[in-house]
């Protein structure tokens, strides 16, 4: 075809289209990776084999399995601050969480949000201990 003779955009778009199937049959298919036997894996040995894409997502879990089941994975860091479980604690006692102005809007029943006892009035000129004293000097 010469420089003057154009083929047309869809002609050679199709064209192309129809020769790429050929030339992709020609490649041999790659041959699955080569992985060790999973009763072998030791936490020294090298797991990259298993995170081939062409590896089944079961043996890979099964290596995965293996890898993570080492004390040096499977216990968790003393230093790391959200790996403790936090739920072992005491309790909050019914008398601090009465004292608690988020646990009397949310928590509790209408009843149960009045005070059992009214506070005491303060003189005039105290201040209030959760307000700043007057600094009029």
């Amino acid at each position: 075809m010469s420089a003057d003779e154009k083929e047309p955009f869809l002609a050679r778009w199709s064209r192309l289209k129809r020769e790429a199937p050929a030339e992709k049959n020609d490649a041999a298919p790659a041959p699955p990776a080569a992985v060790p036997p999973i009763e072998k894996l030791t936490p020294g040995s090298d797991f990259a084999a298993f995170m081939n894409p062409k590896v089944k997502d079961e043996l890979r879990r099964l290596a995965l399995k293996k890898l993570f089941s080492d004390p040096h994975f499977n216990v968790p860091d003393p230093f790391e601050p959200y790996s403790r479980d936090w739920t072992v604690g005491e309790p909050i006692s019914e008398e601090l969480l009465a004292t608690l102005n988020q646990a009397r809007s949310v928590l509790f029943t209408e009843q149960e949000k009045q005070p059992a006892a009214e506070p005491v009035e303060k003189a005039e000129g105290e201040a209030k201990p959760d307000e700043p004293g007057r600094q009029d000097t």
